[in-house]
């Protein structure tokens, strides 16, 4: 017999004003399931981004359903799992674990399908030719498979850690075939980003937590379509910049909904109401997904 009461939470840092508990926490409710879904801020409880595996270990203990992973414990929960999807492991990253009844963990990563979704539907049209990513992280890695995936010609990840956006562009090379991807650090965004078609961004940057802009705002031009990964707030200074000079943009909103509908489909085997859910952010946080 299907369950119809669950115990699901998010780990990571400055999650306070996460909409997550509320878009799972909904749906469920029209499902007619009991569904409890906690915040286990790293912040909160003076704990490294290390303690992941400690933090998974008294979920388990807690009778936990599954667990969503955010930054910046994507990665480093992988060492503490029992098992990785194929997805997952070919990212080297994880947002999604599953707890099954005998307490086995299961990393999956549902942020590669939600931001292909939402960019199909907020920038169906976008030129792809080719795409400068900032950011090469758990979320960085997520959202370039997704990028090429659509089609992208070649994408180049900019990160303050030169050595680790070359590691992803290598992972993407292997994955997609050499002369895709290539990594780069800060000082190559003028001559990239001159000749870039859209900047996808997938670091920290802009949340409630980390405000402010990812790159120098005169950087930015006419013509240049700008992704946003952040979703709280659904408007981040860079898209707000990016939108006055004329910039199609996309916020990070329905990449939230759509991986969190994936993970809500992981922990309760039950399909979920995506446009709902749509709408559900919509209320809870302004207008999500369209091009601006």
């Amino acid at each position: 017999m299907a369950k119809d009461s669950y115990l699901v939470g998010l780990i990571g840092s400055g999650i306070g004003p996460s909409l997550s508990p509320a878009l799972h926490e909904r749906e469920a409710v029209r499902q007619g399931l009991r569904y409890a879904y906690r915040l286990i801020d790293i912040d909160t409880l003076a704990v490294p981004p290390e303690a992941v595996g400690d933090l998974l270990r008294a979920a388990r203990d807690q009778g936990f359903d599954g667990l969503n992973i955010t930054h910046p414990c994507k990665q480093l929960v992988i060492a503490h799992l029992d098992a990785l999807t194929p997805q997952a492991e070919a990212l080297g990253a994880v947002n999604t674990v599953v707890l099954d009844e005998r307490g086995r963990a299961t990393g999956h990563n549902t942020d590669v399908t939600g931001f292909a979704a939402s960019f199909a539907l907020g920038l169906p049209d976008a030129p792809l030719e080719r795409i400068v990513q900032l950011g090469a992280g758990g979320a960085g890695a997520a959202v370039a498979h997704a990028a090429l995936t659509l089609g992208a010609g070649r994408i180049t990840v900019v990160d303050a850690l030169p050595e680790r956006a070359a590691a992803l562009a290598a992972q993407l090379n292997r994955h997609f075939g050499e002369g895709r991807a290539d990594g780069a650090g800060p000082d190559r965004l003028p001559a990239l980003l001159a000749r870039a078609d859209g900047l996808v961004h997938a670091t920290p940057t802009g949340m409630a937590a980390h405000p402010g802009l990812p790159l120098p705002a005169h950087l930015l031009r006419p013509g240049l379509w700008v992704a946003e990964v952040v979703y709280r707030p659904l408007e981040t200074e860079l898209l707000r910049t990016a939108r006055a000079l004329g910039c199609a943009t996309l916020d990070g909103g329905g990449m939230a909904v759509f991986q969190a509908a994936d993970a809500f489909r992981l922990f309760t085997g039950r399909e979920p109401g995506t446009a709902r859910m749509l709408a559900d952010i919509t209320e809870l946080a302004g207008a999500v997904g369209a091009p601006k």
